[in-house]
C-alpha cells in the first residue's frame, strides 16, 4: 500500500471534531497578519484557503463579522463584489483556468465551515480536474504550496488595485 503524506492537515483533522474557539476570519483581520492574505481593501480582504480544493482557491471576506449578505451595508457589499471581481481576474491571469466556481455557503446546512462569518469562495477549475484520487481515495491532490500561490497572486492583486485606483 502506498502512503500519501500530508502532515499539514493534522491540525485541521484534530480540530475538526469540535467547534473552533472564536472566528478564524476575525482572528486574522488585524492588518499585521499577512500569512495567507493576498490583498486587502478597506472593508474586506482576500485570503488563500488553508485547505484548498484546487490550486488558487481564494476566499473574499468582509472584515466585519456578519453571517449573511442581508447584514452587510452597501459599502461592504460593493467592496466585497469588487474584490471578488478582482480575484476572478487574478486567478484567470495566474492560472488560466477553464472555469471558476464562485460561491457563498450561508449556514452550516449549506456547507459553511465558518457559518457565522460570510465569505465568498473562488475555486479555479479545469476540464478533467476531478481525478481518481478524489473518487477512490477521498484525497485531494494540490500540487502547489500555499506560499507559491501567494507569491504568484500578490503582485497581480497589487497591479489590479493600482489600476483601479485602490
Amino acid at each position: 500500500m502506498e502512503r500519501l503524506w500530508a502532515p499539514w492537515r493534522l491540525a485541521y483533522v484534530t480540530s475538526a471534531s469540535g467547534e473552533p474557539a472564536g472566528c478564524i476570519f476575525c482572528d486574522i483581520t488585524d492588518p499585521g497578519r499577512t500569512d495567507l492574505i493576498v490583498a486587502r481593501g478597506r472593508l474586506s480582504f482576500v485570503i488563500l484557503n488553508l485547505y484548498p480544493y484546487n490550486n488558487g482557491h481564494l476566499m473574499v471576506v468582509p472584515n466585519r463579522h456578519v453571517p449573511n449578505l442581508a447584514s452587510m451595508d452597501p459599502a461592504e457589499l460593493a467592496e466585497l463584489m469588487r474584490l471578488t471581481r478582482r480575484a476572478e481576474m487574478a486567478l484567470n491571469e495566474a492560472y488560466t483556468p477553464q472555469g471558476i466556481n464562485v460561491g457563498i455557503n450561508l449556514g452550516r446546512p449549506a456547507g459553511a465551515g465558518v457559518a457565522d462569518h460570510l465569505h465568498v469562495h473562488l475555486v479555479p477549475r479545469w476540464n478533467g480536474d476531478t481525478n481518481f484520487m478524489t473518487v477512490v481515495g477521498n484525497v485531494r491532490v494540490v500540487p502547489e504550496a500555499l506560499d507559491a500561490t501567494k507569491a504568484k497572486l500578490e503582485p497581480i492583486f497589487a497591479r489590479l488595485a493600482a489600476r483601479e485606483g485602490d
